[in-house]
């Protein structure tokens, strides 16, 4: 009885979470595609943010570690959203087609685009609510254009974009 008693305190003390808002960065009622052909497993590995949606605020560019596992993906990242700084971690569940909900996210992760090589990676929603960038190794102008085309094509406000 006194040890619930003493969980229940030590739970009350507890560092209420911060929630954090993020802003909508497409036209609502612009289509969206998600990469059909996405070869899963080729998504594992280390990933550097490299664009977002919003200001940046306080936050700097995050980072992401996708781990392939006998029961799928899973992820742990820190990302800046909406000038928010934004962390979560588990499995990565497919809702569909290039299509993931992520733990810590408002709404689920569609892979836009990826290169042939796998080397960058655009995210969004069709929310609006995420949109941003993931890259490894170099991130030269070509695949910057590219993805800045993707995005414009699947509705969102590249006036609202920052790269790092």
């Amino acid at each position: 009885m006194y040890r619930l008693i003493a969980l229940l305190l030590l739970a009350a003390c507890a560092a209420p979470q911060k929630t954090v808002t993020l802003g909508r960065y497409r036209a609502p009622d612009a289509p969206i595609y998600s990469n059909a052909v996405l070869d899963v497993p080729r998504l594992a590995g280390s990933w550097q943010q490299v664009a977002t949606f919003g200001a940046a605020g306080d936050c700097k560019p995050g980072a992401a570690e996708i781990t392939s596992r006998a029961r799928g993906l899973e992820i742990s990242y820190r990302l800046c959203q909406s000038g928010h700084d934004v962390q979560g971690k588990g499995a990565m569940q497919p809702v569909g087609p290039g299509r993931f909900q992520v733990p810590g996210q408002p709404a689920p992760w569609w892979v836009l685009w990826a290169d042939a090589d796998y080397r960058t990676l655009v995210i969004g929603s069709p929310d609006g609510r995420v949109g941003f960038i993931l890259n490894r190794g170099s991130f030269p102008s070509d695949r910057l254009k590219a993805a800045r085309e993707l995005l414009d094509f699947n509705g969102y406000d590249l006036k609202q974009l920052v790269v790092y």
